[in-house]
């Protein structure tokens, strides 16, 4: 996969609760062309604006933040008609993760996904970096010198992401490993 020419966008979630479906803030950070064009982020209601107190220490969000903004769906039409009729490819730091807050959300508000290509910068970075201590998206960008922002807010760690794995695309191509 050639870095110059790729095109997707890089997705995080932050969430309430342990509930995957509990979403209170989605990140995306837009690659076209191999450049990034857009970070963007979206505070989120979820279901009964209930948080955890280790969530809220993860992330720093309060239900007071989120009280007045608008629900998953409204959101996520939002997303979809946005980007996702030139999009079909979402990257994330631990695809596992993310893409199960989005499936548990989609249940949850009876939501039907489009089919998506997922790509998860976690396990290249596992493939390609083997002699690093640690796999955190923080620590990946810290140690291949890349732009940080805040840690556990979706769009900065969306945008780390999506710069994340155009390193990953460069690294790869330079040792001749495909995905």
């Amino acid at each position: 996969m050639n870095p110059e020419s790729t095109n997707f966008i890089a997705i995080d979630f932050e969430t309430a609760t342990s509930k995957r479906s509990s979403i209170c803030e989605m990140g995306i950070c837009v690659v076209r062309n191999g450049q990034i064009v857009e970070t963007k982020s979206w505070l989120i209601q979820p279901w009964d604006n209930n948080f955890s107190y280790i969530n809220i220490k993860t992330h720093g969000i309060l239900p007071t933040e989120t009280m007045n903004s608008p629900e998953f769906p409204e959101v996520w039409k939002e997303f979809q008609s946005r980007y996702l009729g030139e999009f079909d490819t979402l990257v994330a730091h631990n695809v596992s993760y993310d893409r199960n807050c989005l499936e548990e959300a989609a249940k949850l508000y009876n939501i039907q996904l489009p089919e998506l290509k997922w790509y998860c910068s976690l396990q290249i970075s596992r493939r390609l970096y083997k002699t690093f201590v640690s796999h955190r998206l923080s620590h990946l960008c810290k140690n291949l010198k890349i732009p940080q922002g805040n840690n556990h807010r979706a769009g900065d760690d969306a945008e780390m992401c999506a710069r994340l794995y155009l390193q990953e695309l460069k690294d790869m191509e330079a040792k001749g490993i495909t995905i």
